[in-house]
C-alpha cells in the first residue's frame, strides 16, 4: 500500500463518524430541536458498542448495542425538551455530562481489554482495482451505512412527505400544528434517530477507528459535528463533504507533523471551526441580500429560517 492509500484510509475512517452524527443531527434540527449532546450520546453508543462486542464476541452485535444506546440516551433528552418543555441548551449540554460521566464509569473493566475489530467487506473485481479498489471496496460495514445514509436523508428530506412534513415543522410548528401534523411525534421521531446515528458514530470509533476503549475517546467530535452541519448549511451532501474536509484536516496535520512541516498543530485543529464562522457570514450576508432585495410582504414567504 502507498502512503497515499494509507492517507486516504485514515481520512475516511477518521470522517465517517463525523458525516454519520451530523447527518442525524441534521435531521433533528431540521424537526426544530437543536439537541448539544451529541458528544454524550457518542461516547455512550462508543462504549455500548465496545460492552456489547465483547460480551458477544461479534462486532456486529456491538453495532447493534451502540446504535440502542445512543437513540436510548437520546429519548431522555426528548422527554425533558418536548414532554416537559425544559431548555433545550440546557438540557443539550448536561446530556453531554451526562454521557461523559456515565460512559466513563461503564467503561472502568474494559480500559486496556484488546477489542474486537469490525472487518473489511471486500467487493470481487472492485476491489481490485488500483487506488481507488483499496480505498472504496475494501471497507467496513459502517462505512457503507454512512454513504446510504447521506443518500437516504437526502431523499428523505426532499423528495418525501414525511421529509415535507418533517422540514415544515422545523420551519413553523404553529403551522404544521394548524395543519393537522403531528409537530412532537415527529420530533421525538427525529431526535431519536439523531442519537441513533450518534450511537452509530460511537461504535465506530471503537469498532474501527481504535477498536479498543479509553475515557473521553470521542474527543470533542461531537462538538465538531454541530459546527459541521452549520457549515453545510442543513444540506445532507455538503454535510458529507464537509465531514471529509473536517476529517482530512483532523488527519493532515498529523501528517504535516510527521513530515516536519513548520505549521503549529494548533493551528490546523482550528481550520474546521474557522471555516464554519466563514460559512455563517456567508450565510448571513446572503440571507441579508435577500431580504433587502425582496418586498416585505413576500419575504417572510421566499427566505426560510435557515
Amino acid at each position: 500500500m502507498s502512503i497515499f492509500e494509507a492517507i486516504l484510509l485514515t481520512v475516511i475512517t477518521a470522517s465517517t463518524p463525523l458525516v454519520i452524527a451530523a447527518l442525524g443531527e441534521l435531521v433533528a434540527e431540521r424537526s426544530g430541536v437543536l439537541n448539544l449532546g451529541v458528544e454524550g450520546m457518542m461516547i455512550m453508543g462508543a462504549v455500548a458498542a465496545f460492552a456489547g462486542a465483547q460480551a458477544s464476541g461479534s462486532p456486529y452485535v456491538g453495532i447493534i448495542c451502540g446504535i440502542a444506546a445512543g437513540a436510548l440516551f437520546s429519548l431522555l433528552f426528548a422527554f425533558l425538551t418536548l414532554t416537559l418543555v425544559a431548555n433545550q441548551v440546557a438540557t443539550g449540554l448536561a446530556l453531554t455530562l451526562l454521557g461523559l460521566g456515565a460512559s466513563g464509569m461503564l467503561g472502568e473493566p474494559y480500559v486496556s481489554v484488546p477489542g474486537i475489530r469490525l472487518d473489511e467487506i471486500v467487493i470481487p473485481v472492485l476491489s481490485d482495482i488500483p487506488v481507488i479498489g483499496h480505498v472504496l471496496f475494501r471497507q467496513d460495514l459502517i462505512f457503507y451505512l454512512s454513504i446510504a445514509l447521506v443518500i437516504g436523508v437526502s431523499w428523505f428530506l426532499f423528495h418525501s412527505r414525511a421529509g415535507l412534513k418533517l422540514r415544515a415543522i422545523g420551519d413553523s410548528h404553529t403551522s404544521a400544528h394548524a395543519l393537522g401534523i403531528g409537530v412532537i411525534r415527529t420530533r421525538y421521531l427525529a431526535v431519536m434517530f439523531g442519537g441513533a446515528c450518534a450511537g452509530l458514530a460511537g461504535a465506530q470509533l471503537s469498532l474501527v477507528y481504535t477498536p479498543q476503549w479509553a475515557e473521553n475517546m470521542s474527543a470533542g467530535r461531537g462538538w465538531i459535528t454541530l459546527a459541521l452541519v452549520v457549515f453545510a448549511s442543513w444540506r445532507p451532501w455538503r454535510v458529507f463533504a464537509g465531514g471529509y474536509l473536517f476529517g482530512a484536516v483532523t488527519i493532515l496535520q498529523l501528517h504535516a507533523q510527521a513530515f516536519g512541516l513548520g505549521i503549529p498543530a494548533q493551528f490546523l485543529s482550528m481550520l474546521p471551526y474557522a471555516a464554519t464562522i466563514v460559512v455563517l457570514i456567508i450565510i448571513s450576508h446572503n440571507r441579508r441580500t435577500t431580504l433587502i432585495n425582496t418586498p416585505a410582504s413576500l419575504g417572510k414567504a421566499f427566505v426560510p429560517e435557515r
